[in-house]
């Protein structure tokens, strides 16, 4: 049985359609990716679900029923941006979100799942970033839920510090718990995610597994050289006809990229007119080319 269901979820705004008739179901004990550019509609469609967003139509089931009061004793949720008091200490914090709860987690647990140990004492604003987030976390799984939507929890952190949250997040899993994630950084999404679903434009336009979705959409490897590697511009060694792969110039980044499901052929052209490899790098492709692929280039505001 699935422990969520959404089944042709709507929202709309004045003249806008924020979420377009999408469904999908997760699994209990996964970690579900929503992901999107800015704009797309994942936020809106995950507050919804939380229940914090009224639905224009589609139906919403939590172990194939409509949510209920439980479903609420049962979820933890963890917003984008959440204020604290700044003149309660982290313990302090913990303990008031411990009482609303009929059957909250050991407190000692939530500490020492979420690395508080060392600022328990601390006043709330006098932590670090990366600190207040693992607050934030524990705040969403001080009553032990089944369920944990966490809303772009690593945004602005160090790679430290979002690897601290990795870790819990594979401990929640560990657990036999569920996680909703939505986050913008898709290196985050392909090693957190058993399963993931792209949004844009306020529809579903990719859903499966990582790996699923790199094999329909990204097959091949990222070729990447300096532009001081050629003696000769690629579009003098590829063909427009060529079956190679495609290439383009990263100006900012100072080298040309090529995509090719043939590399054995790639290597040939360009040894053959002179191209130094020396600082070539080789990568398979990841889940950022297929966002990129999937929802373009352009900057969304």
């Amino acid at each position: 049985m699935n422990l969520l269901e959404v089944r042709n979820l709507v929202k709309h705004y004045p003249g806008v359609v924020a979420v377009d008739d999408i469904s999908f179901s997760i699994r209990p004990g996964i970690c579900f990716g929503l992901l999107g550019p800015n704009g797309a509609g994942k936020t809106t469609a995950i507050e919804i679900i939380e229940g914090i967003l009224p639905r224009t139509s589609g139906e919403i089931l939590y172990k194939a029923r409509p949510r209920s009061a439980s479903f609420y004793e049962e979820v933890g949720i963890q917003l984008q941006s959440t204020a604290v008091f700044a003149f309660l200490s982290v313990r302090e914090t913990l303990e008031v979100f411990h009482k609303l709860y009929r059957h909250p987690m050991p407190m000692e647990a939530l500490i020492r799942l979420c690395h508080l140990e060392d600022i328990l004492e601390r006043y709330n604003d006098k932590i670090s970033g990366g600190q207040k987030q693992r607050l934030m976390l524990a705040m969403a799984l001080v009553n032990d839920p089944e369920l944990v939507f966490l809303d772009e929890p690593t945004t602005g952190l160090d790679p430290q510090a979002r690897r601290y949250l990795w870790d819990i997040v594979a401990k929640i899993k560990a657990k036999g718990k569920t996680v909703v994630l939505t986050t913008h950084y898709m290196d985050e999404a392909q090693i957190l995610c058993d399963e993931i679903v792209i949004i844009d434009m306020g529809k579903i336009i990719a859903q499966g597994s990582p790996a699923d979705l790199l094999a329909s959409h990204c097959s091949g490897v990222t070729i990447s050289l300096p532009i001081e590697s050629f003696h000769k511009m690629p579009e003098k060694i590829f063909d427009e006809t060529d079956t190679c792969g495609k290439w383009k110039r990263l100006e900012s980044q100072g080298c040309y990229e090529f995509q090719t499901s043939d590399i054995n052929r790639c290597l040939d052209l360009l040894i053959k007119n002179g191209t130094d490899l020396s600082l070539m790098s080789v990568r398979s492709q990841n889940l950022e080319d297929l966002f990129l692929k999937l929802t373009g280039r352009r900057l969304r505001d």
